[in-house]
């Protein structure tokens, strides 16, 4: 809840690369469920939740693509003279909150429009691939960004990994930042978890485990990891997809479903809405990203970590990695090393089912703050709130 003493509400400017993305949504729904005043400058991606139109204001600056960095600049140039036309809304402002690099950039030209100096947020949840390379171009793009780090008053993350690997090792960042990490909504709080005396270990039809791959479904390498996996383990695993298909090759994606009967897609679903339906059924829940095996996927806290484990379910994770890491400290899942495949085919045919009612009822008997957010957000509002002392509020909430 907002503090008893505000007067009148904070006014935020949210600047987001997508309205329709289930992070974008939830974090929005944090500033207003706090009583914050938002308005949000966002762009629109055709990617899932294509339909969604927000009950919040919000002034829609046209549409970008995944991986098109040329098409996006050209977006952002022409998303200007739009903002600029809405200078006294941004002049009433107390905070702009900007998701990712380049709306960072139109955070700090919002900022030099109005003339004053209003506060900025920096939030990131991924590590883009063109942000850690070597040539030229990355080069441009870190410098970039170290010019707005320099400007920002807290960096919000989703995992320690990107602040230990990159902002603070490679970026050389040294502004005050907060952990807030991909939690279910808090409305779960409220939801009944599977029970702990669940049917575990049954067959799924005729297989002994079923697998669930849930989200946006990435990574040729891991899509492949998968499909010599279930040549392998045929009439002991089921492998489901549940989620949007993107950066791995739809028609080898079709092709692999025909070919391999113990491989299924069950088609896109809305998050979080779709989610009991989703896990009801999985065994275990795929947590192995080898898209970016060298920064992003090795630092990241992917969403299905938090979903998974609300539900009951254990995780499959890459050990020396950051979510392998949480997972292997918890018990609440289990890590492999490299090579993946023999070692999760050895898995898969010795796993005693006990070990693995085990392993799910440590899941459930796990708080339901380990995965749904509830304080985490408040936390990071009540640090925005223009009354509170930044760094003494960061501290409170890191002990806490």
């Amino acid at each position: 809840m907002p503090p008893a003493s505000a007067s009148s509400p904070t006014a935020i400017v949210f600047f987001s690369p997508d309205v329709t993305d289930v992070s974008t949504i939830k974090r929005a729904r944090t500033f207003l469920d706090y009583g914050y005043r938002l308005t949000m400058f966002s762009f629109r991606r055709q990617r899932y939740n294509r339909g969604y139109q927000p009950d919040w204001p919000c002034v829609m600056l046209g549409q970008t693509e995944d991986g098109r960095y040329g098409q996006r600049l050209l977006a952002l140039l022409k998303a200007l003279p739009r903002i600029a036309r809405y200078r006294r809304l941004l002049q009433q402002a107390e905070l702009f909150y900007a998701r990712n690099v380049d709306q960072l950039l139109l955070a700090l030209a919002a900022r030099w429009l109005v003339g004053r100096n209003i506060r900025i947020v920096y939030e990131v949840l991924d590590i883009q691939p063109i942000l850690v390379g070597r040539r030229w171009l990355s080069r441009i793009l870190r410098g970039v960004e170290r010019f707005g780090l320099r400007r920002i008053d807290l960096l919000v993350l989703s995992s320690p990994g990107f602040w230990n690997n990159y902002f603070s090792a490679l970026q050389g960042c040294r502004q005050p930042w907060f952990l807030l990490e991909n939690k279910l909504p808090p409305q779960f709080g409220a939801q009944p978890r599977r029970s702990a005396q669940s049917p575990t270990g049954l067959p799924s039809g005729n297989y002994r485990w079923t697998v669930g791959y849930c989200g946006l479904i990435r990574g040729q390498e891991t899509f492949n990891l998968i499909v010599r996996l279930a040549q392998r383990l045929r009439g002991i695993v089921l492998f489901k997809f549940h989620g949007l298909v993107t950066t791995v090759d739809r028609e080898g994606f079709n092709r692999a479903i025909a070919q391999n009967e113990n491989i299924v897609y069950e088609g896109p679903y809305v998050s979080p809405r779709n989610l009991p339906e989703v896990y009801s059924d999985l065994d275990f829940a795929w947590a192995i990203d080898l898209e970016n095996t060298e920064h992003n996927s090795r630092w990241l806290l992917p969403c299905r970590y938090y979903e998974a484990g609300f539900f009951g379910v254990p995780c499959l994770t890459a050990r020396d990695f950051e979510v392998g890491r949480l997972v292997e400290r918890d018990q609440s899942g289990w890590g492999f090393d490299a090579p993946y495949e023999d070692a999760l085919v050895a898995f898969f045919c010795s796993l005693p089912p006990a070990a693995h009612a085990e392993c799910r009822a440590r899941l459930l008997a796990m708080p339901k703050s380990s995965f749904v957010a509830g304080e985490d957000g408040v936390r990071l509002c009540r640090i925005l709130d223009r009354s509170a002392r930044w760094q003494d509020e960061i501290d409170t909430a890191s002990a806490a």
